[in-house]
């Protein structure tokens, strides 16, 4: 059991005891954001409200810092967790630090422009302001299978974007619709919690990314470094990073309350989920 000592004896102890650490909370963002597959669910809200909640309770410290690795998913989770975060730093009176690894793209960028600073290595990827909608067409492979597909439904857009029937240009106009009312709202997130941006000329919205280094040019990110040596020099070598563990139930219990019946089906999607949660890293090269 920790021992507190009062803060009436405190100005009688030695001075080397009597001062304290500063210290930063650090969570870290890892992975794609929504539900990837049953077997694996990437960052969303319900996983990382109470890691959040106890980032931003820990006591004592000077500020949050989230290390972020992801490529984007679910846009809803997204703003969601950027919500969040916002609304603690503002209960709290916190500042809340980014730190970009590999890659914070699309919904990725969007929690990371939660944070009052964003620090890039010079070689992460940085970006991808856009919203996209990627699945599969097996029309034509159950058609060569000899199988009929049997649909029925009460309203016209019930169906909409059916992976089983052709593409519908009535379809894909509405989704179109819907990508670009979500696009105004993360180009108008962005832009206010980014008043430095300077484009210099380039359109920051198109999807493209850029590295840390150019990231920092455009207005992106405030700076070039890591977690540790940031935090350093920004609170002093003594400063302690308290890091705060996401709450994972092992793999083997989520695997026998997963399993059962239709086993064998459950594979196929894991294995589609597998090819599209690749692929989300693979558009950035890794």
């Amino acid at each position: 059991m920790a021992f507190t000592i009062p803060a009436g004896l405190r100005s009688l102890l030695p001075a080397r005891w009597r001062k304290r650490k500063p210290r930063v909370a650090v969570l870290r963002l890892d992975g794609a954001i929504g539900a990837v597959s049953p077997f694996r669910q990437g960052l969303s809200m319900a996983g990382l409200a109470g890691p959040l909640e106890r980032a931003f309770a820990t006591p004592r410290i000077g500020g949050v810092a989230l290390v972020i690795n992801s490529p984007g998913g679910a846009p809803a989770q997204s703003h969601l967790i950027h919500q969040r975060i916002r609304a603690l730093a503002a209960e709290k009176s916190l500042p809340v630090y980014a730190f970009v690894e590999d890659v914070a793209a699309s919904g990725g960028y969007m929690i990371a422009c939660a944070a009052d600073e964003i620090v890039a290595d010079p070689t992460s990827l940085v970006g991808s302001i856009g919203v996209v909608s990627a699945g599969f067409g097996f029309d034509r492979l159950i058609e060569r299978l000899g199988v009929e597909r049997r649909v029925h439904t009460q309203g016209e857009a019930k169906a909409m974007l059916d992976p089983f029937r052709p593409e519908n240009p009535d379809d894909i106009a509405r989704l179109k619709r819907i990508q670009a009312d979500v696009q105004d709202l993360f180009t108008t997130l962005v832009r206010g919690r980014r008043p430095s941006l300077d484009p210099n000329g380039e359109n920051l919205f198109t999807g493209a990314v850029w590295t840390g280094r150019q990231a920092l040019r455009l207005g992106l990110v405030d700076g070039l470094g890591d977690a540790r040596s940031t935090l350093r020099a920004r609170f002093g070598a003594e400063v302690e990073l308290v890091m705060i563990a996401e709450k994972k139930g092992s793999l083997i219990a989520r695997l026998l309350r997963r399993a059962g019946p239709g086993s064998t089906a459950g594979l196929a999607g894991e294995a589609l989920a597998a090819v599209e949660e690749r692929a989300a890293w693979a558009r950035f090269g890794l």
